[in-house]
């Protein structure tokens, strides 16, 4: 199995259930993410060379960003006296998983590496 496919398998277990669309934009975030995460490995250190870490931690940065892809924010709260709309949105959820992903990978990576959400 390629890497990219073993980082999907393993971001499909963690995000449940997901439609088709949901499913294929996991596919291509995984994609990314694993290119991403490799470009900023230690110099002389590989994926393979950290497997299981770098493929849970460039599922986690996958899932971060379909987290945000801005599908799942919901309304939070609604006044209608001097109107009042909060949208709970999914952000602190994605910066968590981007945390997790870094904590897990630090050792494997250069010194200037930084998760940042936009």
């Amino acid at each position: 199995m390629i890497l990219t496919e073993r980082i999907f398998a393993q971001a499909l277990t963690l995000a449940g259930d997901l439609d088709a669309r949901q499913t294929a934009l996991l596919r291509v975030l995984c994609r990314g993410a694993e290119r991403s995460l490799a470009a900023q490995l230690r110099r002389g250190l590989t994926a393979e060379d950290c497997l299981a870490d770098f493929t849970s931690a460039a599922g986690l940065m996958a899932l971060a960003a379909l987290s945000e892809t801005g599908e799942e924010d919901s309304v939070e709260r609604f006044t209608a006296g001097d109107v009042t709309i909060q949208k709970r949105s999914n952000s602190a959820a994605a910066n968590c998983l981007r945390y997790q992903a870094r904590v897990m990978m630090t050792p494997y990576l250069r010194d200037n590496f930084l998760f940042q959400g936009v």
